[in-house]
């Protein structure tokens, strides 16, 4: 969820005294590197997109940048920000939970006991029409698509890779809609894609790319109509991975490609968490992982 800034919060931000002024840029260019990294671009995809330097990028995300705001808002499109989200207050209170605590504190006994009713059985609804949906998430080379395939055939349902059915809306290559829409417009399909093949197939077994978490309403939906199983691995196996299968699409022409992964994977892992199951496939071969996967699903569907 966006975080809302005041704009006098905003104010008191470009108004803070020169002592402070480096902190800002520091916490600024913190939270230009952490979008980057979540969202898989490199600096020379976000300046290229952004129609900014490579350099200029680089100092600002080190907090020596004394960027313009014109700028500054090129560079937050290009990584599907708001100016709000930079400028926001690093510790924001989520004040969501608390509504609903100072709700339930004011409800009689039995006005508790029936909306547990409700919640439960909304829940286990909700669970079981999920259920029918699996969806792997997780960064290339964690094997999402050899284990989804065989899952799919274990349960007689269609494997459905989503950049597979990405290419096939718009009728070219990932490379070129990148290159056309920019990861913005990308992210925009995958959202369609993804909802029309859950409207489409009543089962499934799908593989959705590993920046789908960085588009926080995509993300939301992803979880609340699939069993979400995020496939992890090393950085060190995922890059063995990836160069084995020839795929070096975030990587290319990056001379910091490892530690570009490791970023990514840094950045990304507290939203690959909120997956329902976490499959670590380090060090195991793909039998291995199959029959972990096998095990965890059906403990959690007995």
């Amino acid at each position: 969820m966006a975080t809302k800034l005041h704009s006098t919060e905003l104010a008191a931000h470009l108004a803070a005294p020169p002592d402070s002024e480096a902190a800002f840029l520091l916490l600024l260019g913190k939270r230009v590197r952490a979008a980057r990294a979540r969202r898989g671009m490199t600096r020379k995809m976000v300046a290229k997109e952004a129609g900014v330097s490579e350099r200029h990028l680089a100092q600002l995300e080190v907090g020596e940048g004394n960027v313009s705001v014109l700028l500054l808002r090129r560079i937050a499109l290009a990584l599907n920000l708001s100016l709000v989200e930079l400028f926001a207050p690093e510790t924001q209170e989520f004040s969501e939970k608390r509504m609903i605590q100072d709700f339930l504190e004011h409800l009689p006994k039995h006005r508790l006991e029936e909306i547990l009713g409700r919640l439960t059985r909304s829940i286990r609804f909700e669970e079981k029409q999920r259920s029918e949906h699996i969806a792997l998430i997780g960064l290339r080379g964690a094997g999402k698509s050899t284990l989804g395939s065989r899952l799919s055939r274990e349960r007689n349902v269609p494997f459905i890779e989503l950049d597979r059915e990405i290419e096939k809306e718009t009728g070219m290559p990932l490379d070129e809609i990148f290159s056309l829409y920019g990861q913005a417009g990308y992210r925009r399909i995958e959202k369609r894609a993804l909802k029309r093949v859950l409207q489409e197939q009543p089962r499934a077994v799908l593989s959705v790319g590993g920046g789908v978490v960085s588009e926080k309403e995509t993300y939301e939906y992803l979880l609340a109509h699939c069993y979400t199983v995020w496939v992890q691995a090393q950085p060190e196996e995922h890059m063995a991975r990836v160069v084995a299968q020839g795929d070096f699409r975030a990587m290319a022409e990056n001379d910091e490609a490892m530690e570009d992964l490791r970023s990514i994977l840094d950045a990304r892992e507290p939203l690959y968490r909120r997956a329902d199951l976490h499959l670590d496939t380090s060090g195991d071969t793909v039998e291995q992982s199959f029959q972990k996967l096998q095990q965890a699903l059906q403990t959690e569907f007995a």
